[in-house]
């Protein structure tokens, strides 16, 4: 069970994949992160089919989403973006290598809890293994993720529960504030919003991070971003390949 992230270390270690952070528990009942990597692999032993079946699989739910005109264009791109690392139709199984890092590095996506309530938080690496992240469910079951390394002087940011509606986001070192729903600065000197960590739930309810948005960037614009990176022609047909980072 995870429980609010509010610890009075700024340096605090947090944990990779739902391990204890400052003042957080991990939300994956301490079995650590189930980053697939290589699941897609035809030679992996719990691989669904061959590559013809999982392109099969890609495209009837790329159909499927397309014609569902409540999907917005941002959950679409999530979907797109996790399908190209190799979700397969009807599972809940991700595996590795959907997005780029900050333009630096790969990353796939990762679990970071088997379950995330309502105002509970889980610290996490994300997404490498000294990059800081967070995941929060709000009072109103909003799913967010951000860096927790602040913008003003890398110090770590902490997730305040009982500070207003959302809680807010605290750097102790000079009293830097961010919106909880949104990473805005709303107070002290970080010049930049917190990066965005791009979270996703499965039908079990299980959290995953699976790419990252930079400082000021919408996570549409880091979504595009990293399937442009990953694959191009996936991009172009999700409508990527035009569009100009934070746009």
């Amino acid at each position: 069970m995870t429980s609010p992230v509010n610890s009075p270390d700024p340096h605090g270690d947090q944990g990779r994949g739902g391990h204890p952070g400052p003042g957080g528990h991990s939300g994956s009942g301490g079995r650590g992160p189930e980053s697939l990597e290589g699941f897609d692999h035809p030679d992996h032993p719990d691989h669904p089919g061959g590559p013809g079946d999982h392109r099969a699989e890609q495209a009837a739910l790329k159909e499927r989403i397309s014609a569902d005109s409540l999907t917005t264009r941002r959950d679409y791109l999530r979907i797109v973006a996790t399908v190209s690392g190799g979700l397969a139709v009807g599972s809940t199984v991700v595996s590795a290598g959907v997005l780029h890092r900050h333009g630096d590095g790969t990353a796939g996506p990762l679990k970071v809890a088997d379950r995330l309530e309502r105002g509970e938080a889980v610290s996490f690496d994300y997404p490498g293994e000294d990059d800081r992240a967070m995941a929060i469910r709000l009072p109103d079951g909003t799913l967010v993720g951000y860096s927790t390394v602040c913008t003003h002087l890398a110090c770590g940011v902490l997730w305040r529960r009982d500070h207003g509606t959302d809680g807010d986001l605290y750097c102790p070192c000079h009293e830097g504030q961010f919106d909880s729903r949104t990473g805005e600065v709303t107070g002290g000197p970080p010049p930049r919003p917190l990066p965005k960590v791009v979270m996703v739930e499965d039908a079990q309810g299980a959290v995953w991070a699976v790419g990252t948005a930079r400082s000021g960037e919408s996570e549409e614009a880091g979504l595009c971003r990293g399937l442009r990176d990953r694959n191009p022609a996936l991009a172009e047909a999700a409508g990527c390949a035009t569009r100009k980072s934070g746009k």
